[in-house]
């Protein structure tokens, strides 16, 4: 009786994810309890002091075309972290390990020594740069106020239940992303989009940062997911 009762009392604990903006990721694709939807690039930086001037007039220039072009919000998040040397120098151990020629052993083992020391000394940090792009069916103004806001009533049984509704608001999005992506490389940027399994990644190391480094997730064919 009482194995029954702390099983119930264990099941009626809400879960962390029912604490999280979104409710579900897939096809490339978050999609929020609102019913809204988001795709998220990663983007490269810009070393813009080592640019001459007309690189760096080319890229304002670009910036602004870039900025003036865009009907809609976007969000841009930065992640620091501290560099997660780790794996690294357990590689350099292993090669040191099997190394043959002695100079070069001994050579292995110096670099690997100073690398530590750096990163230790240095607190050396390692930043992402993230662009979220949002697509809320309110703000597609090609469709009539009211089929828009028909959608907004019940969004999240709306997408949950109807796929082609999804696939269409996908679409939206998609146009979006193509849309930035191009305005992006205009400026000399790389810019690439989070398939599924890397926003899974990138939400489980954003919210157990400490446990990421040492518990990697599978394949998300491998993963159990509670419904």
């Amino acid at each position: 009786m009482k194995n029954k009762q702390a099983a119930s009392k264990k099941k009626a604990i809400p879960t962390a994810q029912q604490h999280l903006p979104f409710g579900e990721i897939k096809k490339d694709t978050i999609i929020m309890k609102d019913g809204t939807l988001r795709a998220v690039l990663m983007v490269s930086s810009i070393n813009f002091a080592l640019k001459n001037e007309d690189e760096q007039n080319a890229i304002v220039s670009a910036y602004v075309s870039f900025l003036n072009a865009l009907d809609h919000p976007l969000q841009i998040v930065i992640q620091s972290r501290e560099l997660y040397i780790k794996p690294y120098l357990e590689k350099l151990a292993q090669q040191e390990k099997e190394q043959t020629n002695e100079l070069l052993r001994v050579q292995t083992a110096d670099y690997r020594s100073f690398v530590a020391q750096l990163v230790e000394m240095g607190e050396i940090m390692s930043k992402q740069f993230f662009l979220v792009v949002p697509y809320d069916p309110l703000s597609n103004k090609k469709r009539s106020f009211f089929s828009r806001f028909g959608e907004v009533l019940n969004p999240a049984i709306t997408v949950k239940l109807k796929e082609d509704r999804f696939m269409k608001r996908k679409y939206d999005l998609d146009q979006r992303v193509r849309q930035i992506e191009a305005g992006l490389t205009g400026m000399g940027l790389e810019v690439v989009q989070l398939d599924t399994q890397s926003l899974i990644e990138l939400f489980y190391s954003t919210y157990n940062p400490d446990i990421s480094f040492s518990e990697h997730l599978p394949q998300i064919s491998q993963m159990q997911v509670e419904q």
